[in-house]
């Protein structure tokens, strides 16, 4: 099997799918499969705050279908939000050699799985679940029961980083049975839209006292701590001098927010939603993103995003990219779990950094967590497997 044949079940167009498929349609034979066709209203429910449409093209360069939702109440943010029966007769038919899955948390993703076992169709699950922070023994103990159950249903899984590879290691997953698919964006598409913006922001602070710029990308939700942010740039600017910081999203928190700028009077610009082609020149800008989230920030793509337009980041330990992003004076740095001293501290240390070699570090960093080798790490999961069930 030199091409593998390989379906892929996602919920719905999703901006950090697209560049995978568009390098996976170049291994390999894709078909792509969508559940649901997400609406403008659909983005604001799904905690964005605001109704849009992406504003660029998700579906080019590689083959896609959409299937029917035949739920009651279509939507991606509850189990039965995508029931799409058809994707049984699509498995059947399709002659593929692998199905891949994001996740177990749809009915979509359950009927896709059943179907490619039905069929003998190698299943794959790439997801970026994490262990959590400290659990009663009894909710652990039922976890490791159940995910013992839903974990056995695949055949091989694409971990995204360390902390996702720990995670699946953890409920008894084999070691041989994982492969390396990393989180990811388009790290080219990023990266040169940002350069121009940042030639501009230098040229123009030339003439001008330069005030080191933070930057807080995401939706303004009590998880992800965007207080902190604004907390912590006024213990930078006490002891080193002034910053200002920028918001790039909306959400609940905002009111808060605009109450601590004027309370602590560090000079803060709102965007509000930022869409995925404006979002390099706002990367491009800053001099450090910083992410105070917690545990159930699984990942925190905002930093490939951040990394990829050379900017370093500053992110609490608890997120999981810390580990496979951020190194501590490298490509930014990290910060104890709610620990507001230790994020500013945190930011200090990256300011401080050369910023032509920090970008270099970025860049070599990026090229392990992107499109290419998330697409390599599909593929060789496919081959893989195959070669090991005819061995076997």
């Amino acid at each position: 099997m030199a091409v593998p044949r390989i379906g892929f079940l996602l919920s719905h167009p999703i901006q950090y799918y697209t560049p995978i498929f568009r390098a996976l349609a170049n291994r390999c034979d894709l078909q792509v499969f969508f559940a649901h066709r997400q609406s403008a209203a659909g983005q604001a429910d799904a905690g964005f705050g605001v109704a849009f449409e992406w504003d660029i093209d998700l579906l080019s360069g590689y083959e896609s279908k959409f299937l029917q939702n035949v739920a009651r109440h279509p939507s991606t943010d509850r189990f039965n939000g995508c029931d799409t029966p058809g994707i049984g007769r699509e498995i059947a038919e399709g002659r593929f050699d692998a199905l891949v899955v994001p996740g177990w948390a749809l009915r979509t993703y359950w009927q896709g799985v059943l179907a490619g076992r039905k069929a003998g169709v190698t299943v794959l699950v790439r997801g970026d679940s994490q262990l959590g922070g400290h659990q009663r023994a009894w909710v652990r103990l039922a976890k490791r029961l159940v995910f013992a159950q839903v974990l056995r249903r695949f055949d091989g899984f694409l971990y995204v980083g360390q902390r996702n590879r720990e995670y699946l290691l953890h409920y008894g997953v084999p070691a041989r049975r994982l492969f390396f698919s990393p989180h990811c964006i388009d790290n080219a598409l990023f990266g040169s839209a940002a350069e121009a913006a940042r030639r501009d922001r230098l040229a123009d602070e030339a003439a001008k006292r330069r005030v080191p710029r933070i930057l807080f990308v995401g939706k303004l939700m009590a998880r992800k701590r965007p207080v902190d942010v604004l907390r912590a740039a006024d213990m930078v600017s006490r002891r080193i001098g002034a910053v200002e910081v920028v918001f790039a999203g909306s959400g609940e928190l905002e009111p808060e927010l605009r109450r601590v700028a004027a309370e602590t009077k560090v000079p803060t610009t709102f965007l509000g939603f930022v869409n995925q082609s404006r979002l390099p020149a706002v990367y491009g800008s800053a001099d450090v993103i910083v992410l105070p989230s917690n545990s159930s920030e699984t990942w925190g793509l905002v930093i490939n995003e951040a990394m990829a337009c050379g900017v370093p980041a500053v992110v609490s330990e608890a997120i999981g990219c810390a580990p496979d992003l951020v190194e501590n004076g490298v490509t930014g740095a990290t910060f104890a779990d709610g620990d507001l001293t230790g994020c500013a501290r945190a930011i200090e240390s990256v300011l401080a950094l050369d910023g032509a070699a920090t970008r270099r570090h970025l860049a070599e960093r990026m090229a392990t967590y992107s499109p290419a080798r998330a697409a390599d790490g599909i593929v060789e999961a496919a081959l893989a497997l195959a070669a090991r069930a005819r061995a076997e």
